[in-house]
């Protein structure tokens, strides 16, 4: 096993391609970096070229891909309600504020946006927003991102 070849790494991380899509899109979801597209992306275009577009593959790398993503904005909502109340002066976090409590978790369709995705999430858990609600309306958001994401790779393939 040469743990420094190419091929290693490259069939490591195609036999193992759910949990490294899992991963990326749960740390890209929380606070610390991640560039779950590109992983995304980098796996999603191969799959596309040996399959149709809903090939159980895409299906389920899109799957993965949004539930990790959820499973880390969920992270991050739960770590909002850790914070204490505070009065913000930041016009930023007053803008989302306003949002969420005025429209409620409806707003977490967003929460794939990035930077101020992280922030509605954070601040949803803070302001104690509906669990089951944010869940719903993350996944959704979530979702729509993956999706879209799998159709603009198949631009790559023209």
């Amino acid at each position: 096993m040469d743990w420094f070849s190419f091929s290693f790494w490259a069939d490591f991380w195609q036999n193992h391609a759910f949990w490294l899509m899992f991963a990326s899109a749960f740390l890209s979801a929380t606070v610390l970096p991640g560039n779950s597209e590109i992983v995304f992306m980098t796996l999603v275009i191969p799959k596309l070229t040996l399959n149709r577009l809903l090939s159980a593959d895409v299906l389920g790398l899109i799957f993965i891909a949004t539930l990790g993503n959820t499973l880390g904005s969920l992270t991050t909502y739960v770590i909002g309600c850790w914070f204490p109340k505070f009065e913000s002066k930041n016009d930023r976090t007053l803008w989302i504020m306003e949002k969420l409590q005025r429209y409620g978790a409806v707003v977490l369709l967003l929460s794939w946006l990035p930077v101020v995705g992280d922030l509605f999430c954070a601040i949803a858990g803070w302001l104690r927003l509906n669990f089951a609600a944010s869940c719903l309306f993350i996944f959704l958001g979530k979702l729509a991102r993956y999706t879209l994401l799998l159709f603009l790779s198949t631009a790559f393939l023209l």
